[in-house]
């Protein structure tokens, strides 16, 4: 890269999450060290209204499922590659990915990156196979679980050697450079437990009235806060309500500062279906929480189960109980596991130096 030449981020997603956390801190550690960059994302998307309040180079348009066929857009985002001298573009969503691929193409960017973060494998359908032998030069994947699912379904769909693993990685002194606040009260020896994320399928909430409902019947004082909002709140809400567990399950709406929350529980609760990079996780561990997850997709990448937390076979109340009722009867371990937690964090996914990665990956 010439200091001419602009890095494009192409990320449409309407909501806020670890792949538009990703976009927007790489755009900004290479527009405070004077690169050329240009993100292009949804008009109100989570994304945009984080960037409008910097100084990053913004252009925005509206993505769907078949964007790229049309020759609309298709000439749009030509022209938004043009008037950047867009030499380099990194998507994000499959949709971003075909629109932003296809123009690059046709513009001739020298790199079309594919910056994967979700461990799902990629299907083995016609226009995939177009697009990964003809569209993109590069794939970035965040964990090796999320690079052994793109050519799980085709052996031969991408060449393994133009598939690069970086870490996400997390801003500790940012994360730390903040007040410390409890957002709830804890009273004698109730175990807190908590889950923080987005209302949807994929974070699988469901599972955590399960878990409410066996820990009663285990005669366990405990109490699961949830932070977060999302299209499955109001079922979720229902579901807690139509089970009796208002007293046991407490909703505490969408969290400003994951810091606040995990300093007012005692271990973090993971039921997802699956993940990329658990930020969430490193959150957690950065504030000395154990965390207990399944053992799927990155999470090894993070937890050592019986080291810093557990992991545990997917959709299994009775293990997962076990887990938790192990932290209840040996509260000494909280400290010890979430201190190792702590560590792994510094140690492996400090933000500093993962950027340092991706920026040599990008300019190199």
């Amino acid at each position: 890269m010439t200091d001419k030449e602009t890095i494009c981020f192409f990320n449409s997603t309407k909501s806020w999450g670890g792949g538009e956390k990703w976009h927007l801190e790489m755009a900004s550690a290479l527009f405070e060290k004077g690169y050329k960059v240009l993100i292009i994302t949804s008009p109100n998307s989570e994304l945009y209204k984080k960037v409008i309040r910097t100084k990053i180079p913004l252009e925005y348009l509206n993505v769907f499922k078949f964007s790229y066929l049309s020759l609309k857009k298709i000439n749009r985002v030509i022209g938004f590659y043009k008037k950047h001298n867009v030499k380099l573009v990194v998507t994000n969503s499959s949709e971003d990915m075909k629109l932003g691929g296809i123009a690059a193409k046709k513009n001739n960017v020298k790199r079309i990156i594919y910056r994967r973060g979700s461990a799902i494998p990629i299907k083995n359908s016609f226009i995939n196979r177009y697009f990964f032998k003809s569209v993109i030069t590069e794939v970035l994947t965040n964990s090796e679980a999320t690079k052994d699912t793109i050519n799980i379904n085709n052996a031969n769909l991408f060449p393994k050697e133009k598939i690069t693993v970086i870490p996400n990685g997390i801003n500790i002194f940012e994360f730390e450079d903040k007040d410390d606040y409890q957002l709830y009260d804890k009273k004698g020896d109730k175990l807190i437990l908590g889950n923080l994320g987005r209302m949807v399928y994929q974070k699988n909430q469901e599972f955590l009235i399960a878990i409410a409902l066996e820990l009663i019947k285990r005669n366990i004082d405990f109490k699961i806060l949830i932070g977060g909002n999302g299209k499955l709140e109001k079922l979720l809400k229902n579901k807690v309500k139509k089970y009796n567990l208002e007293n046991q399950i407490k909703f505490l709406g969408f969290i400003k500062k994951p810091k606040d929350f995990m300093n007012s529980i005692d271990v973090f609760l993971l039921p997802s279906r699956w993940e990329g990079f658990g930020y969430v996780i490193a959150e957690a561990m950065l504030c000395y929480k154990p965390v207990i997850a399944f053992d799927i997709s990155s999470n090894s990448q993070l937890i050592e189960s019986g080291i810093n937390g557990f992991l545990t076979k997917f959709n299994d109340v009775q293990v997962f109980c076990d887990k938790i009722e192990y932290f209840y009867n040996n509260p000494n371990l909280l400290i010890d596991m979430g201190s190792k937690g702590r560590h792994k964090i510094e140690k492996e996914f400090d933000g500093r130096e993962i950027q340092k990665r991706v920026i040599n990956y990008l300019i190199g």
